[in-house]
């Protein structure tokens, strides 16, 4: 049950249940990885899945469901479900598919995965780890190969399928000395090749350095307000944040948005440019189908600091009026800045470099706080030691109207290409 036809097959049944319009979905991953546990290569292993979503719309009430096992009798007794949930859901105008006739295929990235440039890149990898950074303990690494296809087709006449396949390479690792140790850490990176060595990839190198460092922290002397440096790792959480309660379907339709009136106005510094780029050919991953079954293209969110687009699905535009947009978000490119990274640091008189962040979701307002990790202390233009897990709390609005600056070198995460950020304005509460 693999093309095109089968999808008919499932929408046929769907429609026999009692579906006005329905739209299937089928996702097949098979995953080859490559583990490292305390520093040893522990496990190869290849995996594969497949889930098939149902979704239906029966008298303008929407019934939905996910299944595994794809079978003729399992899709049967999932379409009659899917349509009993919509029978006992609240009928809602806004729900709809797709428009059709369309039908486009997509594909990206190697047909398989190179085993042994893996295993030979890992293995130099550990090697150098060791050599360059001795008092680093790799608690995992995970390196990856994935191979997706997901399929779409609709009562409309649409079918939409994409082949995407890319390698992905995560390490949590932390450093020892004695009986010291520094927090844990960890990053990510993804590639649609195995050009390069791995500590060559994304911030990698840099975060083992300064894990290094942080073995021996210090709590800062004082609650008070000063600036922050948001590293590249740590950029992609704020602007998660940042669009998460502004600019997507539940914020916009409940009312709660802070920019619900102020497309193509000023909603940010005039420094900060943001991209969404799932389609561009250089991002490892990204996606070129909407969940909603619209083509995806890239798109200009803020440019220099005009709001330039909402993400709304097809529900969240017909429920709000407003234009839909065939970008979900992700694969975020920021611009960079003119500044240097260590000028960046030279112009804060107080403040920290915050390299992780762990905290609770924001409230509507944009109102933040959580604990800076991984980080260091910067005073009159220095950095002057890492701190203890230290509490900082501010506004994400803020945040992205108060930008210092922005550095003229990013990081290419293979997904998010993401600079350093200096904003002001942040309430820093001392360490534990």
């Amino acid at each position: 049950m693999q093309n095109s036809n089968d999808l008919k097959s499932y929408l046929e049944l769907l429609s026999k249940a009692g579906a006005d319009k329905a739209q299937c979905t089928l996702n097949k991953r098979r995953l080859f990885e490559i583990n490292v546990e305390s520093d040893e290569i522990s496990l190869l292993r290849t995996t594969y899945n497949q889930e098939l979503n149902l979704n239906v719309i029966r008298n303008q009430a929407r019934g939905n469901i996910n299944i595994n096992q794809i079978t003729d009798s399992a899709v049967k007794k999932a379409a009659r479900q899917a349509v009993r949930i919509a029978e006992s859901s609240q009928p809602d105008e806004a729900h709809d598919i797709s428009p059709g006739p369309l039908n486009k295929k997509f594909e990206k990235g190697p047909d398989r995965e190179d085993r042994n440039k893996m295993y030979e890149l890992l293995a130099e990898f550990l090697h150098q780890v060791q050599q360059k950074y001795p008092l680093i303990n790799l608690e995992q690494v995970n390196f990856r190969f994935y191979n997706n296809n997901r399929q779409l087709s609709n009562t409309n006449n649409v079918y939409l399928s994409e082949q995407k396949s890319f390698y992905t390479f995560s390490t949590m690792f932390m450093a020892k000395k004695g009986d010291q140790t520094s927090s844990f850490n960890h990053t990510r990176f993804s590639s649609l090749n195995l050009q390069e060595g791995l500590l060559k990839k994304g911030s990698i190198a840099q975060l083992l350095a300064q894990s290094e460092k942080q073995i021996k922290t210090k709590s800062i002397p004082e609650k008070f307000t000063g600036d922050i440096i948001i590293t590249p790792d740590c950029l992609s959480d704020f602007i998660n944040m940042y669009i998460n309660i502004s600019l997507r379907d539940n914020p916009l339709i409940e009312g709660t948005s802070m920019f619900a009136d102020q497309l193509e106005q000023k909603a940010a510094d005039s420094k900060f440019t943001l991209y969404s780029r799932p389609v561009d050919p250089d991002t490892a991953g990204g996606y070129f189908i909407t969940g909603d079954g619209f083509l995806s293209e890239n798109a200009v969110i803020f440019k220099n600091g005009v709001l330039k687009r909402f993400l709304l699905s097809q529900y969240g535009a017909n429920k709000t009026g407003r234009e839909m947009s065939n970008n979900r978000g992700g694969a975020y490119v920021v611009e960079p800045g003119e500044m240097t990274r260590n000028k960046i640091i030279k112009t804060v008189d107080r403040g920290l470099l915050v390299a992780r962040f762990s905290g609770g979701s924001p409230n509507q307002n944009g109102d933040f706080s959580g604990i800076a990790k991984n980080s260091f202390y910067i005073e009159k233009g220095q950095i002057k030691y890492p701190v203890a897990e230290t509490m900082i709390s501010g506004n994400l609005k803020n945040i992205f109207n108060n930008i210092g600056a922005i550095s003229n070198k990013r990081i290419n995460f293979g997904d998010d290409i993401l600079p350093w950020i200096l904003t002001t304005g942040i309430t820093i509460s001392g360490g534990n």
